[in-house]
């Protein structure tokens, strides 16, 4: 259970999102900090239970620095307003698809996962085994828990391709899936759960209706 101070800590960082602010309360944002990787080394053992594939994970492995990259940026303002974790076999950086929560007040939280913009080798292996493995690919987005906590795959048309790829079929069945470029599934957590005794189990239900998908996901690329 997050404690109320780490919530309050990222609404004033919003409030204040510049670095002589962030100096003066930088032992808040510890505090924070450490509340966080708290929640995710509760959601790691949990995990195990229904994932091995982290097993190996630790919550330094999965959490990210709270500074942005402004480099290329528009939006100069040095933190990000949300504090996020991603549990991917591998550590955050691999190629493999997870899960992902992100904690950010005003009802901006969530839960869920996949894989979000590969590189072209992965999506592409990522496409024959959508197209080899078609009806059990469908069989787990049309899953009841899957359907509950998601809804479905998020499709988002400026993150897919006008045609299906070469090589496939405009009549392919899988067309629609094969067009995207990410796959990726995510849940709303409003701010009256994030601070609510039954946040950690919200999340590792969310997890576990996703695993089907990040096992999917992850086969293609062994």
């Amino acid at each position: 259970m997050l404690h109320p101070s780490t919530v309050y800590f990222l609404k004033s960082l919003k409030k204040n999102n510049n670095k002589a602010w962030f100096d003066q309360n930088r032992e808040k944002y510890i505090a924070a900090k450490n509340d966080f990787e708290e929640l995710v080394a509760t959601l790691l053992q949990k995990m195990v239970l229904f994932d091995e594939d982290v097993k190996e994970l630790a919550a330094k492995n999965c959490t990210f620095r709270i500074n942005r990259d402004i480099r290329f940026s528009k939006n100069k303002t040095p933190y990000k307003i949300g504090l996020g974790a991603s549990f991917n076999r591998g550590g955050k950086k691999s190629i493999y698809g997870g899960y992902y929560f992100h904690l950010q007040p005003g009802d901006n939280s969530f839960a869920g996962g996949g894989l979000w913009m590969p590189e072209s080798v992965e999506l592409k292996k990522l496409r024959q085994e959508i197209d080899y493995c078609f009806p059990e690919f469908k069989k787990i987005i049309a899953a009841p828990a899957f359907k509950k906590h998601y809804g479905g795959l998020e499709k988002d048309e400026k993150q897919m391709l006008v045609n299906v790829p070469k090589g496939y079929d405009k009549e392919n069945p899988a067309a629609d899936f094969l067009r995207r470029k990410s796959f990726v599934a995510t849940k709303n957590i409003n701010d009256s759960e994030i601070l609510s005794s039954g946040l950690t189990n919200n999340v590792i239900q969310s997890f576990k209706a996703l695993m089907p998908l990040v096992k999917f996901i992850n086969r293609a690329f062994e």
